[in-house]
């Protein structure tokens, strides 16, 4: 069947891209991050490829990890956001899933449990973030309430999140590790801080787990670089095709409220994507698409099906020929600078109208 927007889920990078946390956190085990569908990439699709290579999973949320267990995932499991009801500890206990405790709320609810050794848990520490997690000083009242507590696991264990690892230059990570440290230096459970930019820039984050999230997916968590140039591989690459090559006159305007006119005389063409199939509604014009193997800017305002482009008069483009919105020589990075967004919006927006292609080292026929 010829698809006309569609998504190539490129599974084959997986390994690439484990092997480089590998290279950066050579002493700690890893534990993948597939929240959000595996940030738009396919929950399961991606816990498969990933199981022969990580330790670990982590999840959001309590039914993503529901979900892995039914699929066969027997690696440990983590939920960052713990559970807010004690109708979760059923299917924490009878998943076998690893909750966050943030909260006092959850720690009243672990204190009600009288089945002993219910739960491995994970402590989140707030370290500067101020999202979720105990503050300093509530830490050893903490520990001392979970240790006396019978339904949970020990020894305890230990994460928390960094607010701003993505920017090498600020000093506050280094706070937020020292910290962390200092708060668990006399507990002997199992200890998480780094994420991707962790993992990356930050090497004194790295501890017993680094928890690997957008790099798996060959994307850059720093804003100046991509993940090409960090020795990733991109693992979706996004496609579609031109419907149609129309001729446009110096002067004339194209597409909504007129935001674009032509120069020149050029010729425009109409590719069948738009933010309906989660392409950015902001990208602005010039944000480069790949056709034929060459760059040409997009013009006027995204629409919900269709994005205009500047093909230029010497076009030989035709109706039919493919067309990359990101991937291959166009990183998703550059698309996210030109939509004033970030990589992770783009991955986590693909809407279900696109059809999606697995690859597994062959080519793929675009």
């Amino acid at each position: 069947m010829i698809r006309t927007t569609y998504a190539v889920i490129h599974l084959d990078a997986i390994a690439h891209n484990v092997a480089r946390v590998r290279l950066a956190a050579p002493k700690a085990k890893i534990m993948a991050v597939i929240k959000a569908n595996a940030y738009g990439h396919g929950l399961q699709r991606v816990a498969h490829a990933l199981e022969p290579y990580v330790e670990g999973f982590a999840v959001a949320r309590v039914q993503e990890g529901v979900r892995l267990r039914k699929a066969g995932i027997r690696q440990r499991i983590v939920v960052l956001e713990g559970f807010t009801q004690s109708q979760e500890l059923h299917d924490l206990h009878q998943y076998q899933l690893e909750p966050s405790i943030h909260a006092a709320h959850q720690l009243a609810i672990l204190q009600s449990q009288t089945v002993p050794d219910l739960l491995a848990i994970w402590v989140k520490l707030d370290t500067g973030m101020n999202r979720l997690g105990f503050k300093s000083h509530e830490v050893s009242g903490v520990y001392e309430q979970l240790s006396r507590c019978v339904a949970v696991k020990k020894p305890l264990n230990f994460m928390t999140h960094f607010a701003n690892a993505d920017d090498k230059n600020d000093v506050k990570t280094l706070a937020q590790i020292r910290l962390f440290n200092e708060l668990t230096a006399e507990y002997s459970g199992e200890k998480s801080m780094a994420n991707s930019a962790g993992i990356l820039a930050w090497e004194a984050a790295q501890t017993d787990w680094v928890r690997a999230g957008i790099m798996l997916y060959g994307i850059s968590p720093f804003s100046d670089t991509t993940g090409l140039q960090l020795g990733l591989q991109p693992l979706m690459s996004l496609h579609s095709r031109l419907i149609a090559v129309r001729d446009v006159n110096a002067g004339e305007t194209v597409g909504y409220s007129g935001l674009w006119s032509s120069p020149n005389a050029t010729k425009i063409g109409v590719i069948a994507i738009g933010y309906g199939d989660g392409y950015p509604r902001y990208a602005r014009s010039g944000t480069p698409v790949l056709i034929n193997g060459g760059l040409v800017p997009l013009v006027g305002r995204v629409s919900m099906d269709m994005i205009t482009v500047d093909l230029g008069l010497d076009s030989t483009a035709q109706a039919g020929d493919s067309v990359t919105l990101w991937g291959g020589g166009l990183p998703i990075e550059t698309i996210a600078q030109w939509s004033d967004t970030i990589p992770y919006t783009l991955v986590c927006g693909v809407t279900p109208r696109v059809d999606i292609l697995e690859s597994t080292g062959h080519r793929v026929d675009h």
